[in-house]
Order: C-alpha cells, then structure tokens, then sequence
C-alpha cells in the first residue's frame, strides 16, 4: 500500500541525541524526510544516511527540513552506528519495528526483525510527497536528490 498524497502516519522516538523526536512536532518547523532502515548492520543504509548527513545541515538552515532516520534496533545499536558512520544527524531508535511497519513495513530476516527501507518526503501539511521503498537493499534515494525535490516544490528535478 502506498502512502504518497496521503496523510503520514505519525510517531515519536527515541533519538541517538537522548530526547523524543515526533514528527508532528518536526513539521511545525517545515518539512520532513522519514528514511525507514532495515538495521545498525546494514551498509547500504549508512550509505543513503551518509548522504542526507552531508546535505542536512543545507536543508535544515535553508528550507527548514527536518531528516529523521528511523533504524529498527534498539537505542544502543542504533547510537552504535551513528558513531561508527561519524553521521552528523540523529538517529531514531524503532526497536519493535512500529514506525517501519507503518511506513513501508518490516520482515523477519536473519538480523531478525528490519524494516524495508523506504524514503518518505513529507510537507508541512503532513501528507506524503514522495515516497520510495526498495525492491532490493540497494535500492535508494539519496539525499542529494531530496534536496533538488524539495526546492523544486515538490516535483521530479530531472523530469523522469
């Protein structure tokens, strides 16, 4: 089921940074993107984290965008891949897999529970402008690429 042009469900976790981070609160400010993980092991998700930490500071300071990374692990692993990524961004801890499930969903594998990495812009209205979930681990959307969307309001910067 696709979220996209509809209203993104929302939550409260636990941040890397020792406080409770809620989307609703996050779009008082401007928009968000929701990056849903598979796991602290995963590389392809610290790639794609790697990338929105090098634009987030861009798009928080110029068009008021919040990232909010979403792991399904607990706290501890969570921080633990923060550290290990040298990620300048927070990390949100989803340990029971709710936020994932939610958003583009969760499967059992063998790190045990993940999520099915997904890429979520949502505006300030909170509905779904964009959305992308992976058919394959590698499959992402970067953070470079966010950045034209949203000062493109909203549209395919590349026109595909």
């Amino acid at each position: 089921m696709s979220l996209e042009d509809s209203s993104a469900p929302d939550f409260e976790l636990q941040s890397t940074g020792g406080d409770a981070v809620g989307l609703a609160d996050e779009l008082e400010e401007g928009p968000a993107v929701v990056l849903i993980n598979r796991g602290h092991w995963c590389s392809f998700c610290a790639e794609q984290l790697q990338t929105f930490s090098e634009v987030s500071y861009d798009l928080w300071f110029n068009d008021d965008v919040s990232i909010l990374p979403v792991v399904v692990d607990p706290i501890g692993k969570v921080t633990e891949m923060r550290d290990r990524y040298d990620l300048r961004i927070q990390l949100l801890a989803d340990p029971d897999g709710e936020v994932a499930e939610a958003y583009s969903g969760t499967e059992q594998t063998s790190h045990g529970l993940t999520g099915i990495a997904g890429t979520y812009v949502i505006d300030e209205d909170q509905q779904v402008r964009y959305e992308q979930v992976s058919d394959h681990p590698a499959d992402r959307t970067y953070g470079n690429w966010v950045r034209y969307f949203v000062r493109n309001d909203y549209e395919d910067p590349f026109g595909e």
